[in-house]
């Protein structure tokens, strides 16, 4: 499903920081037409494949590390969408058709003669006087309402209209925006004609040719500061055999140190070694979640060290970052980072590697244990939904997905998953926990991408919906 191109944002991705950080990617997002049931489960793609449950949230993905993007902090492992300027309203729900436009200004067709204009050729007229005093800087989150017209007189979006302001980081939009906006102080308003090489550069599906906007400056949330030694490791930082520097900013309170498997709760500020910030947790004022190896190896590796209540300042290679991937930030990465939670994952079962001499077997190969019996007394059929919580691993004790340490149960339809799982939770009754051994012709086929070979899972059923 296309969302349709409205003006500022990014959607972005995690791995990468899927990770974590932030990039904004391109508003065009794509949707595979899964046959997905609601939030996430054992799905099958539309061309039949079986996909993961953490997959059924509408994302591609490509298995790449993450970069870890404001707004969609799911951090699977998602596609790595180039890092566009697009349009503030790319962060907001675009208002759709059918809506009255708000009238253009009358000068929309060309800046009068009395308009300010930079050595850019950007053009600006002051409509109301701000509160302010502080301008925000190009690493500043600024919150404002805008609209936006063609300079034919037709609006193509508007934040007013929607009711809901935009924020975003004024790196990551078109030029024009992190120009003009750094014009301006809190409670002005201005009006801007922006050049289309400011803007949208006749890129396909976008506004084209000059752009006016109406922005109302609302708020600045300030950037944390560029760090003195941004350019390079200081000598008395830690480092690894694997190249990644680091040095302690603040003692941590813990004394549990993450371990891969683990989802870490953290806030981060991430430059790269010219002191240009590319993203921020701390100046969107809100905390990232993911587990640390879906992310870039530099965060898997370095976040291990730590512990709660732990800052902690890196160096991390390009080649344990985004090993020069168009779009992504280039080059070694410094990263402040605060760890403020650890959730554990779950173990891998002592007999993860076979099933044991006691576990049912069916015709088909699918193993299983019965773990904790249930309350109920129905089980469901291939045709019912069901809403279960969910560990996998390999046969290695790898963990690959789990419902548990999302703490979000996953819904879907049995007819829909893979086929040891449609023949699985048929065995079993709402309230019961029981373990699988799925055998690889009823699990992902040895599909490029997917876990490999027998898999084992760990499931509770907790509800049947018929």
């Amino acid at each position: 499903m296309r969302q349709r191109i409205t003006l500022l944002a990014f959607t972005l991705v995690i791995v990468g920081l899927s990770a974590g950080c932030k990039y904004q990617r391109e508003a065009k997002e794509e949707q595979s037409e899964e046959k997905k049931t609601e939030a996430q489960g054992v799905l099958v793609d539309e061309q039949g494949a079986p996909i993961m449950p953490s997959e059924a949230t509408g994302t591609e993905k490509t298995g790449e590390p993450l970069k870890l993007q404001p707004k969609n902090l799911k951090l699977d492992k998602l596609a790595a969408a180039d890092v566009k300027k697009i349009n503030p309203a790319d962060l907001v729900k675009t208002a759709q058709g059918g809506a009255d436009q708000l009238p253009a200004p009358e000068d929309v067709a060309e800046a009068p003669k009395d308009a300010e204009k930079t050595a850019s050729g950007l053009a600006s007229k002051l409509l109301t006087k701000g509160t302010g005093t502080a301008h925000p800087t190009a690493n500043d989150t600024v919150k404002v309402h805008y609209t936006g017209w063609t300079t034919d007189g037709k609006m193509f979006d508007s934040s007013v209209q929607r009711g809901e302001p935009a924020q975003f980081g004024l790196g990551m939009v078109i030029p024009g925006w992190t120009e003009g906006v750094q014009l301006m102080v809190i409670g002005e308003k201005r009006r801007f004609w922006i050049p289309e090489e400011m803007a949208y550069k006749g890129r396909p599906g976008a506004p084209q040719g000059v752009l006016v906007f109406d922005v109302e400056l609302l708020e600045i949330t300030k950037a944390p500061e560029t760090p003195a030694d941004v350019a390079a490791a200081p000598a008395d930082a830690e480092k690894t055999a694997s190249g990644i520097a680091s040095k302690v900013l603040k003692a941590g309170t813990g004394t549990v140190h993450p371990a891969a498997a683990d989802t870490v709760e953290v806030h981060y500020s991430g430059w790269t070694t010219d002191g240009k910030m590319f993203d921020s947790s701390v100046s969107r004022g809100e905390t990232v979640s993911f587990p640390l190896d879906k992310v870039i190896p530099g965060w898997t590796e370095g976040v291990q060290l730590m512990v709660e209540g732990e800052q902690r300042r890196f160096w991390i290679p390009e080649e344990l970052a985004y090993k020069g991937r168009p779009g992504a930030p280039a080059g070694m990465l410094v990263f402040d980072v605060e760890l403020i939670g650890v959730k554990k994952a779950p173990e891998a079962p002592a007999d993860v590697a076979a099933p044991p001499a006691d576990a049912e077997k069916t015709a088909s190969g699918l193993a299983s244990k019965v773990l904790k019996a249930g309350t109920g007394t129905v089980k469901p059929t291939a045709a019912d939904s069901v809403e279960v919580h969910y560990s996998g691993w390999t046969t290695d004790g790898k963990m690959f997905d789990s419902s548990v340490l999302r703490g979000q149960p996953a819904k879907f339809g049995l007819s829909n998953v893979i086929a040891g799982w449609t023949e699985g939770l048929q065995l079993m009754v709402e309230g019961e926990q029981r373990r699988f051994w799925i055998p690889v012709d009823l699990a992902y086929g040895g599909k490029p991408g997917r876990p490999e070979g027998m898999l084992v899972f760990d499931v509770e059923l907790l509800k049947i919906e018929k």
